[in-house]
């Protein structure tokens, strides 16, 4: 599906006409929740990596492994996360991620952010 988006905002000489995939739109807007799912249930217990992708995906958030150990590195270099090793009766030890305190802090900034975007979203679409 595509839609075209007019910016009118410019000149006429100047007008963009811009043809947007719809795909690519909800694949943005999922990449931009995607931290705060992850906060959300590394909040109820530590979870191994394919523990989380596994509820993702049963949530319909559909993740890969090559987008989510990055972002889970990225989330404990910035302090929001820690892990510990846990040994496994099937295999190799496997890394649990757990939230740190300001992980805690940065997730309920977080639920604040989306409970105001979500009422936006939900005021407009009653107009």
């Amino acid at each position: 599906m595509y839609c075209i988006v007019f910016l009118f905002d410019l000149p006429l000489s100047h007008q963009i006409i811009s043809v947007m995939n719809a795909d690519n739109v909800k694949s943005q807007m999922r990449k931009g929740i995607l931290e705060y799912c992850i906060l959300l249930i590394l909040k109820r217990e530590p979870a191994y990596a394919n523990d989380v992708i596994r509820i993702l995906q049963e949530a319909h958030l559909i993740v890969v492994e090559g987008t989510l150990y990055p972002l889970l590195t990225r989330l404990k270099n910035m302090n929001l996360l820690n892990y510990q090793w846990v040994e496994s009766t099937q295999g190799p030890p496997r890394k649990y991620y757990s939230l740190t305190p300001e992980g805690g802090d940065f997730l309920r900034e977080l639920g604040s952010a989306w409970d105001e975007i979500n009422e936006t979203i939900l005021h407009l679409k009653q107009l």
